[in-house]
C-alpha cells in the first residue's frame, strides 16, 4: 500500500526554544546513538526528531521520495513510500493498518493540527486508501481487536538489508522519559529478534514495490 503523495514536503520541525531542552536533546541523541537497535524519537505528527544510526541503516536501501522519507516522517513513510514494503514485512496488515488506526486517533485529539490535516488530505487523494480509512478500518479493528492497534509491545516483521538479520521480527518498545514526554515526543525502539528459521519465513516471492496504493487486506465495503 503506497502511493505518490501529492502534498508539499513537510516544513522544518520547530526546535525547542529552551536552552535546557536543546541541551537535553543533544545529550539524548548521544544516548540514542549508543543503542544497537533502530531507535527514533517522534512528535505527535510522527515527524522524526532524533534517530540513531541503526534506524538509518534499516532504511538505507529505500529510494528517494519528496514527502515520505523514513527520516522525515515515519507515518508518511509507512503509508506513502513505494519502497516501504521492502523493509516492513507484511506491510499492509502489520504496519499500515495499525498506523492508520493510530493516525485516526491522533487526528481526533488534534483536529486542527496542520501537519495531521496534510496527511489526511493525502489519504483522501487515493480512493482505495480513503475507502479503507473511512469504511474498511473500523471493520478491521472489530475483526482483529483493539490490541492489534497498540504500538508498545507489538511484534512485527522486518526485512533488514543486513543479511545477518534478513527476514526477522522486531518488538516495538515505547520508552519515553518525562522530559521527552513534556516536549510532546515519543521514543520507539525496534528491538530486533533472532533471525527467522527458514521454515518460519513466508514462502513466495517478495512483493514488488508499488506506485499506487492498494489495501488488499481491507476489502471495499461494497465488495
Amino acid at each position: 500500500m503506497a502511493f505518490q503523495a501529492g502534498g508539499q514536503r513537510p516544513a522544518p520541525r520547530p526546535v525547542p526554544e529552551s536552552p535546557e531542552a536543546q541541551a537535553y536533546l543533544r545529550d539524548y541523541a548521544r544516548l540514542l546513538e549508543a543503542v544497537s537497535f533502530p531507535s527514533v524519537v517522534l512528535d505527535h505528527r510522527w515527524d522524526v526528531v532524533l534517530a540513531n544510526t541503526a534506524f538509518e541503516t534499516l532504511f538505507r536501501t529505500v529510494g528517494p521520495h519528496p514527502t515520505a522519507m523514513p527520516g522525515d516522517n515515519f507515518l508518511r513513510f509507512v503509508l506513502f513510500h513505494p519502497d516501504a514494503g521492502t523493509v516492513l514485512g507484511e506491510h499492509e496488515s502489520r504496519w499500515c493498518l495499525p498506523m492508520l488506526a493510530q493516525f485516526a486517533a491522533a487526528l481526533e485529539r488534534h483536529a486542527q493540527d496542520r501537519g495531521l490535516q496534510s496527511i489526511r488530505r493525502d489519504i483522501a487523494q487515493d480512493p482505495i486508501m480513503e475507502a479503507a480509512y473511512r469504511q474498511g478500518l473500523p471493520h478491521w479493528i472489530r475483526a482483529v481487536g483493539a490490541e492489534a492497534v497498540q504500538q508498545d509491545g507489538a511484534v512485527r516483521p522486518l526485512l533488514h538489508p543486513d543479511p545477518r538479520w534478513g527476514a526477522t521480527t522486531c518488538r516495538i518498545v515505547c520508552e519515553t522519559p518525562n522530559a521527552l514526554e513534556n516536549m510532546g515526543y515519543t521514543r520507539l525502539t525496534l528491538v530486533l529478534r533472532e533471525r527467522r528459521r527458514p521454515a518460519d519465513v513466508p514462502r513466495g516471492p517478495r512483493r514488488p514495490r508499488r506506485s499506487a496504493s492498494h489495501l488488499s487486506v481491507v476489502p471495499h465495503p461494497e465488495a
